[in-house]
């Protein structure tokens, strides 16, 4: 059910003078219903009061339609002044957030690869907490098109995600790096058997293969070759129910990855997936050796050429549960 923003604005006339009762503002949260033991005002509809003022406000300022004889009213978002609103609702002299306000998230993926001053604009002034609406030192600022006022509540949480291993947070100035705190996420096995736990699965064993044991091997041989950055994240493996599922992460995902990690160099990408040479025994990539062409000796060609190859069908034998 959507729910329906309501104005509640009694009036009575009293000889010349017109008398305001209380105006209160409400959402709507139920349906209607008949209360056959109610005392009086038998239809109801559950309400959630949020703001009331005792001493009557007046409507137009916010409101450009009438208020009539009747007590509630829906009122259309597209005809609200929201400023004149705010000016109305919030006390002008508060110092502090109310505590009850909801909390309201905003994210921005990728955070690190966007345009700062363009994705924030003047918002990067009001980010800092004692400089929200309602707090010590508020900060608002003009907007140049609109021309209204604004500033950030206090109960907006801003999540910027980005991948470390992208070079380009270099890029995050430290201004902005200031304004926020940094929490990093590494793969986390844990995350792992929930998720699979969630649908009913063992990450343990998976059709035979031990999916805790692949992630933390391969995570342990990258970070030894490269360095922990790179490492690979357990959401990877988190939608996998099958071996076949497994596979196709393996074949499609984690393999090309490696080897954009070490630039096409598929010796490293053999060392990451236990394969060595590739040429004995290998269980994700095999490789046969190049001859050098004629008139040309190994050592002319700077050693041993092979030719890399992703194997048809993968064997986990390393990995069994």
């Amino acid at each position: 059910m959507a729910l329906d923003h309501v104005a509640i604005h009694a009036t009575r006339m009293a000889g010349d003078h017109l008398l305001r009762d209380p105006v209160v503002q409400l959402v709507a949260r139920g349906e209607y219903y008949f209360d056959a033991d109610a005392d009086f005002h038998p239809h109801r509809r559950s309400v959630e009061w949020i703001w009331r003022d005792d001493n009557g406000a007046e409507r137009a300022p916010f409101y450009a339609r009438n208020f009539r004889r009747q007590s509630a009213y829906r009122l259309d978002p597209n005809r609200i002044d929201w400023d004149a609103l705010e000016s109305v609702v919030i006390d002008p002299n508060a110092e502090r957030p109310v505590a009850s306000a909801r909390s309201h998230v905003l994210i921005i993926d990728e955070i690190n690869r966007a345009n700062i001053s363009k994705v924030f604009g003047e918002l990067i002034t009001l980010l800092e907490i004692d400089k929200r609406l309602g707090c010590e030192n508020e900060v608002r600022v003009r907007l140049p098109y609109s021309g209204t006022s604004f500033g950030v509540p206090a109960n907006l949480h801003i999540i910027g995600t980005m991948n470390t291993a992208d070079r380009s947070i270099a890029l995050l100035d430290t201004a902005l790096r200031r304004r926020f705190t940094f929490r990093e996420l590494m793969p986390d096995l844990e995350e792992l058997r929930r998720a699979l736990a969630a649908r009913r699965l063992d990450a343990a064993n998976l059709d035979g293969v031990d999916l805790c044991k692949l992630l933390r091997t391969l995570n342990e041989r990258i970070e030894y070759l490269f360095d922990r950055e790179h490492q690979i994240g357990h959401a990877y493996f988190t939608g996998c129910t099958t071996r076949a599922d497994l596979d196709d992460v393996m074949r499609h995902k984690v393999i090309p990855l490696l080897a954009e990690y070490f630039y096409e160099d598929w010796s490293k990408v053999a060392a990451v997936l236990g394969d060595g040479d590739g040429a004995n025994g290998s269980r994700f990539l095999e490789s046969r050796r190049l001859a050098a062409p004629a008139g040309f000796a190994d050592d002319d060609l700077g050693g041993d050429k092979r030719r890399w190859s992703v194997k048809t069908s993968f064997d986990f034998s390393d990995f069994a549960a």
